[in-house]
This record gives structure tokens, sequence and C-alpha cells, in this order.
């Protein structure tokens, strides 16, 4: 049976989502995708999940915090500069990396340069400068179609597409995106969700096949997100129920909530917040670190900062202040210690060859045995003379001082090496 045209225009794709999507290639494709309505159904409710579940959450600006270093991780890695979140967050808070120290300088070299790379996509997402802030409002311009209004993950999704297909950078296009969930609704907090995984070597690029992947990749890291959000708050229930059972006027369950709002808290802040003595707040938490509630992550014993237990990685990314050895004065230390010197190579287990021999370098060696051999010829001559009683050479008497007070009186020397009041000129 026939259809009415009414009932034929009715089920015919709209195409006014699509008009202005990413090149005649992708508004061909698009339309009689069913890839592209999964990933755009998919995409849409783990936004939805994500953005209902953030709704004055008290979190919000500790789960922000997460999200943030979680997403320069994901883009760095894809940029080709992986940095562990933890390395970003010692280096946002000022603080001195831990590297091994059997790290060669092009290792060390290579770690600062994924720090400095992460972040600044850091500052990107965050607080762009005067410059940044200008191509990201270029690439917000870029989000701007009509079809946005209706289908923004869509239109995003196509409009990223053409942005780096017409050679614009990644910074920019990810920092806009993070404004057009917000301008559209989309989200009510600025999570960085870019899929980054979308722009992996090894993604295809054709607009028909990359922009279901992206839509994907933005749904499976808004999940991922939604899950730490989750594990955020188990971490801060198991913190309150450590602090349970104390008397009605202690302070402790709300330091736990500071202590979970913020990422990381210093005695004076928590102390400023809670309006109690920085004493107090210092025992407090001294209290928390004593039964594993909190981490202390500097390693200081001034300036600490504390965070929830799940912050425990950034410790073992953070390095302990120098502090000067005992018994050691000032200066740089030997590159190897007593302790630690090597011992003496092997002798060979045959004579050597002459050819072998030739091959040793004995140019110091011998200058120093023809030294050793000067002094000694020195020393006999001065001693003659003193055998004999005669005055020694003034330069035989220099060299050989040393070695004939330790043997000699005063009374034992000629009166010409006395001074006029009888006393051992060398004394």
């Amino acid at each position: 049976m026939g259809l009415s045209a009414a009932e034929t225009q009715r089920r015919k794709p709209a195409p006014m989502m699509l008009d202005h999507l990413g090149g005649p290639a992708a508004r061909k494709a698009l339309p009689a995708s069913p890839a592209l309505a999964g990933a755009l159904e998919r995409a849409a409710a783990t936004f939805a999940r994500l953005d209902q579940a953030l709704q004055n959450h008290p979190l919000r600006a500790a789960f922000l915090y997460r999200v943030r270093l979680d997403a320069v991780r994901r883009q760095a890695a894809v940029d080709g500069q992986s940095i562990d979140p933890w390395h970003l967050a010692a280096v946002l808070e000022g603080l001195r990396l831990r590297m091994d120290g059997a790290l060669r300088i092009i290792d060390r070299g290579a770690i600062f340069d994924a720090a400095r790379h992460a972040l600044t996509l850091h500052q990107w997402i965050v607080a762009p400068d005067f410059d940044q802030e200008g191509e990201v409002q270029g690439a917000e311009k870029a989000l701007l179609h009509p079809s946005a209004a209706v289908a923004p993950l869509l239109a995003a999704a196509g409009s990223m597409h053409a942005w780096l297909q017409d050679g614009g950078t990644r910074p920019p296009i990810r920092a806009a995106l993070i404004r057009h969930w917000t301008k559209y609704k989309l989200l009510r907090v600025p999570v960085p969700l870019t899929g980054p995984r979308a722009l992996g070597a090894e993604v295809p690029f054709e607009a028909e096949v990359w922009i279901p992947l992206f839509l994907e990749a933005l749904a499976d890291e808004a999940a991922d997100y939604l899950q730490l959000l989750h594990t955020m708050e188990r971490a801060w229930f198991t913190a309150r129920a450590g602090v349970a059972g104390r008397r009605s006027t202690s302070r402790a369950a709300a330091a736990v909530d500071v202590l979970a709002m913020a990422p990381l808290v210093s005695a004076t802040t928590l102390a400023a917040g809670l309006g109690m003595a920085v004493k107090n707040a210092i025992a407090l938490l001294a209290d928390f670190a004593e039964a594993e509630i909190v981490v202390e992550v500097t390693h200081r014993s001034k300036r600490r900062l504390f965070g929830l237990a799940g912050l425990a990685p950034l410790r073992n990314e953070v390095a302990p202040p120098r502090r000067p050895e005992p018994g050691r004065g000032p200066g740089r230390p030997p590159a190897i210690r007593e302790e630690e010197a090597l011992p003496p190579p092997p002798l060979p287990d045959r004579p050597l060859t002459p050819i072998e021999r030739k091959a040793i370098d004995y140019s110091e060696l011998e200058h120093w045995m023809a030294h050793a051999d000067q002094v000694i010829r020195d020393t006999r001559r001065t001693l003659d003379a003193l055998a004999r009683c005669e005055v020694a050479p003034a330069s035989a008497r220099s060299q050989a001082g040393a070695v004939i007070q330790t043997n000699l009186s005063s009374e034992d020397l000629p009166e010409s090496w006395l001074d006029d009041d009888g006393t051992d000129e060398h004394e």
C-alpha cells in the first residue's frame, strides 16, 4: 500500500541539521549512517546523566580539578607527550617532581618537556592568555552554525572535523568545545569533554567514519568522568565514616567535608575555613593522617599540603625538599661517595703483550715517579750534610725540613739553622 505525500515527507530525514556539517562529503554520508545515529544517541544520553549528577553537587570543584588533570593527560598522550596526571598536579601546586636518580639527562629532559606541554594544555582549558583567548574565540565562531541550536553535538562534531581538515590546531578547538557544551545547555558545568581518542594516529579521518568515532569518544569520556564522580563520593563517605562517633563539638566531620571539596588543603586554609586555630588544624590533620584518612603530599615540615587518601599517588610524584646531610659542610657533594667507591679493576689473568703495554699511557706515572726521585735525592743530600755538620743549602733545608723536624730536636741542629733566640727557624 502506497504512502500519502504527508507520510512520505514525515519519514524523510530532516536535512536542516546536516546542511552545515563538515563539507560535501559529510553531508552526503551522514543522513544514511546508522553508526552516526547510535553514537549520537549514546553521547546525548551520557551527557545528560553526567549533567544531572553534577547539578548542585558539593564535590563539583574537586571534580573539575580531577577531570581537568585527566583531560590533559588524554590530550597530551594523543599529542605524543605522555604524562602522569599526578605529575601535572605537582607542577600546578609548585612542587618539585620526584625523579629516579638513575635517569639520564635526556630522560629527565623528556619528563620536563612533557610536564611543560601538559601545563600549556591546562592553561588553554582553564585560563588562556590574551593571544590564546583570541584563538579560542576564533574556534568558537567556527562552531557557530544554524544546526547548532537543533543538534549541538552533531554540529560540534562536524565543525571540529572541518576545523582540523582546514589545518586548525587542536588546543583552541578543544577549549571552544568546552564552552560550546555550556552555551547550548548540554552541560551546566564546564567539564572538559573533548574526545581526544578520536585524534589518534590510527583513526581514519574520513567524515563519515570519523564523526561517529568522535561522538563515541565523547560518550566514553563522559561515562569515565561519571564513574570518577562516584569514586570521589565513595571516598568522601568512607572518610566521614572514619570520623564518626566523635563528640558533638568536634570539627572532624566539617574538616573532612573541606578536604573532599578542595583538591589540596594546608593547615592554614583549613583553619580559616573552619574558624579554628592553626595549631588545632595541624593536630586535626595529624590525627587524620595517622588514621589514614588523609595523606600529606609535600614531605615538608612547613607549608604542608593534605588531601584525602585518594590523592596518595600525588605523594609518590613529589620529591622531598633538599636537606643537608648530617656532618657534611656546604658545597656540591662528591660524584661518588666513599662507601660507593668503585672497586679497583681486577688484574689481568695473563701477561700483557708489548703492543698492549705500549697502549697504556704512563705519562702521569712517569712524572710523579721523577718527582719522588728528586725529593729522595734532596733529602739524602741534606741528611749527608747534617752528618758532616755542614750548612745545607737553603733549597735543601726547605724541602727536608718536615722530615728533619720529626726526628731531630733543636739541640741536634747546627747553630746556623737556629734563630738568635735559639729556636728552630722552621718551627
